[in-house]
């Protein structure tokens, strides 16, 4: 068994909604994130996938620490996050960085890349002088496939593949043991997407790096995840591995999401079939009751909306559905179907 790095436990955010003109007063929450447990061992990708609004980001952020729990446990190496003084989670911090999704718009344009790579060094006391961090950081800019003339230029110099890697370089040269990667490649070309999963790929092999990516290219999470969790509205709903998850998805959710995968086979993908989700994604400041997902789900009973279903595990899947045993591998009901072709 894998060695866990990353333990999360009932995790909850909460975002308080408030009212008033003098004093504010709290008449609500956002249930960004609402009890959900995971881990990811040492060495492994562990992708997170869903719709926009579904919690993704605010669980990355939470599980740096980012956005303060409301509830719940984060340990990373044994450690307790959550309950550390500010001190001591300043010393972790390095051993956690992140990438975020617009790569233009997380680095300072005011900066030149030596700068913006030499701040967490000269903030966690690394390196005795700029010589030994220009040593260090020259080293990560080689590891991401960066000239060192790099160093003197500005991020608008760039194109946006070649900040990305800059992005990447920034959370590399702390040295850290986890990197969450909050939609790494979603702002970039397809074809620089590539390369950038790749570099991810050839860093992980040759550093031991762990990862948690955030995405909704469903694509891109199969190709590097060793693991794979859906989120919905704040909650996981379903978990397996990469390869398990993708051959047979158990939960309605996951199913829908599959059946919007385009196949490269024009033949099985204008015959193949669709699952189409009615209605919007519920608000998270007032999730339905039971199930979240009843409002949209087509196999939808009475018991969804009395009792909220837990993950347990079928099949090596963890499923959060009252009915995952008897709707795996039925049709979908009449007239919840349509042709791709339509």
């Amino acid at each position: 068994m894998t060695e866990k790095l990353v333990e999360i436990e009932d995790l909850k955010v909460y975002f308080p909604i408030t009212k008033g003109i003098l004093f504010d007063r709290v008449i609500g929450h956002v249930m960004a994130v609402d009890g959900v447990s995971l881990s990811i061992g040492q060495g492994e990708t562990y992708g997170l996938v869903g719709e926009s609004g579904c919690g993704k980001s605010t669980l990355g952020r939470a599980l740096l620490q980012l956005n303060p729990p409301t509830a719940g446990k984060v340990r990373l190496g044994g450690i307790e996050l959550t309950t550390l003084p500010r001190e001591q989670l300043r010393a972790q911090r390095k051993r956690m960085q992140m990438i975020f999704q617009d790569p233009m718009s997380s680095l300072d344009p005011r900066q030149n890349i030596e700068s913006i790579l030499s701040e967490g060094l000269v903030a966690h006391g690394i390196g005795a002088n700029r010589e030994e961090r220009r040593a260090l950081i020259s080293r990560t800019l080689d590891a991401v496939g960066l000239p060192r003339w790099a160093l003197s230029r500005y991020p608008h110099e760039f194109s946006g593949g070649q900040r990305q890697r800059i992005g990447i370089a920034r959370a590399l040269v702390l040295s850290p043991e986890l990197i969450v990667a909050d939609e790494p490649v979603s702002a970039l070309d397809v074809s620089i997407q590539a390369q950038v999963i790749n570099l991810l790929d050839e860093l992980q092999t040759s550093l031991g790096l762990t990862y948690l990516v955030i995405a909704h290219d469903l694509a891109v999470v199969r190709h590097i995840s060793d693991t794979v969790g859906v989120m919905y509205l704040g909650a996981l709903v379903e978990e397996a591995s990469s390869n398990d998850l993708y051959r047979r998805p158990l939960h309605p959710y996951t199913k829908a999401l599959m059946s919007a995968v385009p196949v490269p086979d024009p033949l099985i993908e204008e015959r193949r079939e669709r699952i189409l989700l009615k209605g919007d994604l519920p608000s998270p400041a007032n999730p339905p009751s039971g199930c979240r997902f009843r409002t949209r789900c087509p196999w939808a009973r009475e018991r969804c909306a009395a009792e909220r279903p837990e993950l347990r595990l079928i099949e090596g899947h963890k499923v959060a559905c009252h009915f995952a045993e008897e709707l795996a591998g039925i049709a979908v009901p009449e007239g919840e179907l349509v042709s791709r072709s339509d």
